[in-house]
């Protein structure tokens, strides 16, 4: 995947038509599909903003269908992360190819989860800095409350009713509209946060499921949820070095990058470096980069470090996460976390949860939670984790396999195994949806390709 489709995949868009009156679409009605991003095509259904109201107030859920090419199977349902708009992604050249090989056998049908194009009137504040602060929380919990109450008007019937929950009885809804007696679902990075939900709800009614670079919803302690994280994180690190080691054209090449390393924590820019690095380290393709960024910050300049400004990010994608992942209350607690991520991950891992634990959800409403629980066993689905992906952890599919009792394919590699073109992987997810067949206990993939 090229650099721009890679930042389209990874960025953080938004969701949901919102609108009021009528009761959701019924499922005998025919859905008006229409041309959309050069030969596919478009349309939404429409649900109740709270499946626990079904009569009240609607919004639209979009979705876009590519069609089966030969031997059509039926109808796969397909969410690739985020949690974010992918709809719009099919405008840039090249994205679509990621899917074409499930649409050789299936009509691949994708779904923007709702709220997630709700625009706020003022940006969600910038992330907390590492390590974290008593004064700096207080000032983020702060602008975050701010956020949350000067988009309520914005957000409308959706606010309180973004959690994966309701987004699987939107499932259940597109499943029934399209016509299919069960649901096959192709879910990667938070889309297997939605998967673990409809297997949770309605597991009876899945056909095949495959969950790639699951996150884990089962598990409520955010320390216990983070710490496999930021141990792959550090891992990943030691990784680099052996990597530098060996290869001529790594820009520390002849040095040893984990002294490298403990001599930038000793400097006044050490908040900055770890940050920097800890947004980088998780992917080996970054590592060339990553390591010119190192070099540099020994020899003084820190300069390509700095943030630069972007565009204010005025979504909900991070008050969707809270409502799945509501972090610990109060900085105690915060603090909490990071320490003991800091005893587990010293050098690099710390740095790359605490984010994803606390920053994105103080100050925003405790309202319309879905907090991680255990998941009922539905054997239909297919588990697979890159070994070394510090944001979805290979623990993690384990977890989620296990509770489903399913089956967990170990993959060697980063996030996203099957849309960044994993062949082995690829090759038993199409068995799979399409013929049915498992992987053997204990099948692994190895050096990703």
């Amino acid at each position: 995947m090229n650099a721009s489709i890679k930042r389209v995949v990874v960025a953080t868009a938004a969701a949901g038509l919102l609108a009021g009156g009528a009761g959701a679409a019924g499922a005998g009605e025919v859905l008006a599909w229409r041309d959309c991003y050069d030969g596919l095509s478009c349309t939404e259904i429409r649900v109740p903003a709270d499946w626990g109201r079904p009569d009240g107030t609607t919004l639209a859920v979009p979705l876009l269908k590519i069609p089966a090419r030969d031997r059509k199977l039926g109808t796969l349902l397909v969410n690739p992360g985020g949690p974010a708009r992918s709809i719009p992604n099919f405008a840039v050249p090249g994205f679509r190819e990621q899917f074409a090989d499930l649409a050789a056998r299936f009509d691949v049908v994708v779904f923007d989860p709702r709220g997630l194009d709700v625009t706020c009137p003022s940006p969600a504040p910038e992330p907390l800095p590492v390590p974290l602060t008593e004064t700096a929380h207080a000032a983020y919990a702060a602008a975050n409350e701010k956020f949350a109450a000067d988009c309520a008007a914005a957000m409308g019937a959706v606010r309180g009713h973004l959690g994966a929950g309701q987004v699987a009885h939107d499932m259940d809804a597109i499943r029934s509209r399209l016509g299919e007696p069960r649901l096959n679902y192709f879910g990667s990075s938070y889309g297997t946060v939605y998967g673990q939900a409809y297997a949770a709800l309605f597991g009876s009614r899945v056909g095949r499921m495959y969950l790639d670079s699951a996150l884990d919803h089962t598990r409520p302690d955010a320390v216990a949820w983070a710490r496999a994280g930021a141990v792959t994180a550090e891992r990943d690190l030691f990784r680099m070095a052996r990597w530098c080691a060996a290869d001529a054209g790594c820009a520390l090449h002849g040095r040893d990058v984990i002294t490298v390393w403990d001599r930038l924590l000793t400097t006044p820019e050490a908040a900055l470096v770890t940050r920097w690095a800890a947004a980088r380290i998780g992917d080996d393709r970054g590592w060339p980069a990553l390591a010119t960024g190192l070099a540099r910050a020994d020899a003084g300049d820190t300069s390509a470090m700095v943030p630069r400004p972007g565009p204010p990010d005025t979504r909900l994608a991070r008050t969707a996460f809270c409502a799945d992942f509501p972090a610990p209350d109060g900085f105690p607690g915060l603090k909490r976390v990071e320490d003991e991520l800091r005893a587990a991950a010293p050098r690099l891992g710390w740095a790359v949860q605490p984010w994803r634990v606390s920053g994105h959800c103080s100050g925003l409403p405790r309202i319309g939670l879905n907090p991680p629980s255990a998941l009922p066993p539905m054997p239909r689905v297919l588990v697979a984790n890159g070994d070394d992906d510090p944001l979805t952890p290979a623990e993690h599919g384990r977890r989620v396999a296990a509770q489903l009792h399913g089956t967990y394919l170990a993959a060697a590699g980063n996030h996203a195994l099957y849309l960044r073109g994993n062949a082995c992987v690829r090759d038993h997810v199409h068995r799979w949806l399409w013929a049915g067949e498992l992987p053997a206990p204990g099948t692994r993939c190895g050096t990703p390709g």
